[in-house]
C-alpha cells in the first residue's frame, strides 16, 4: 500500500473530529458504526484527502460531480452481470452499489454515503485518485499520454480509472490477494502490433488483461461477473488460455468455456 495523506490519517483516528458542513462530527472507534449523516465545511474537509474530498451526505436523488466521483469508486459493486452508469445521478442502481460497498467493508449498509463511507474510500485511494492496489502505469503499457486510441486520451484515462476501481472491488472480494495486470489501454497501433481485435475495448481504456497470480485464470473470470465487467474472456476462448481479459463498456459478452462461463 502506498503512503496515505496525513489529513486522512488524522481523520480516521478513533475519537478524532471529522468536520462536516460547519458542524463537527465525532469519529467512532468502530468505523462500521459511524453515522452516515451530516453536512461538510468544505474548507476544513479538504485536508481529508489528496485526491477528492466529499462534503455532506449523498443519497438517492442527489446529483452532480460529487455523485459522479462516488460512482467511480463503487463501480465494482453493481451486482452480478450489471454495471452502473457514471453519470452523476444518484438513482436506485447507485444506491444498490453503495449498499454493497458498505456491506463489503463492514459499514452500516443503508445506501447513504456519509462520513464512514467516505472515510473508507479515502483509505482505499491514492492522491492521483487510483485505488491503492492499482496504478495508471499498470493499465497503460502502450504509451505515456493515453493517446492514439478510439477515444480521446482524457476519456481513455478516465475509463481506465473506472476499470481499476472495479478491479479493486474484485480484489477485495477475492480475499485481498494481489491481482496481476499485464496490460490495459492500447493505442490503435499498439493494438495492431499485438494482434488485437479491430474493435478491442483496450483501445477505449475499458479493458485489462490479468495474469493467473495466486487465484488462477478461472477464479478471476468467475469473480469478474460480479464486479461490473461486461466483457470477460478466458480459458477456452480462442487466444485467451494464457490470461483472463475483463472489460467494461456497452453490451455483454462472457466466454471462458473451460471455466464454465
Amino acid at each position: 500500500m502506498r503512503s496515505r495523506p496525513i489529513g486522512f490519517l488524522l481523520s480516521t483516528l478513533a475519537g478524532a473530529a471529522l468536520v462536516f458542513g460547519g458542524a463537527t462530527a465525532t469519529a467512532s472507534a468502530n468505523p462500521s458504526s459511524a453515522p452516515e449523516t451530516g453536512s461538510a465545511s468544505v474548507g476544513a474537509a479538504r485536508a481529508a484527502d489528496g485526491c477528492y474530498t466529499w462534503s455532506g451526505t449523498l443519497r438517492e436523488g442527489s446529483s452532480g460531480e460529487a455523485v459522479r466521483q462516488l460512482q467511480i469508486r463503487v463501480a465494482g459493486y453493481p451486482g452480478t452481470g450489471n454495471q452502473i452508469a457514471i453519470d452523476g445521478a444518484f438513482g436506485p442502481a447507485t444506491k444498490a452499489a453503495v449498499t454493497r460497498f458498505q456491506a463489503a467493508y463492514g459499514l452500516a449498509a443503508d445506501g447513504i454515503a456519509g462520513p464512514a463511507t467516505f472515510s473508507k474510500i479515502y483509505q482505499l485511494q491514492d492522491d492521483d485518485c487510483t485505488p491503492v492496489n492499482f496504478t495508471y502505469a499498470e493499465l497503460n503499457r502502450c504509451n505515456s499520454d493515453w493517446s492514439g486510441g478510439k477515444v480521446s486520451a482524457a476519456t481513455a484515462r478516465a475509463n481506465a480509472l473506472v476499470t481499476m476501481w472495479k478491479l479493486q472491488a474484485m480484489r477485495h472480494a477475492m480475499g485481498d490477494r494481489p491481482i496481476t495486470v499485464n496490460g490495459g489501454f492500447r493505442s490503435v497501433s499498439c493494438n495492431s502490433a499485438v494482434g488485437g481485435a479491430a474493435n478491442s475495448r483496450h483501445m477505449y481504456g475499458h479493458a485489462a488483461d490479468l495474469g493467473a497470480g495466486s487465484q488462477g485464470f478461472c477464479a478471476l473470470a468467475q469473480a469478474a461477473r460480479n464486479h461490473g465487467f461486461t466483457e470477460i474472456l478466458g480459458p477456452g476462448y480462442p487466444g485467451h488460455n494464457d490470461h483472463t481479459h475483463v472489460a467494461g463498456g456497452s453490451g455483454r459478452f462472457w466466454s471462458a468455456p473451460s471455466c464454465g462461463i
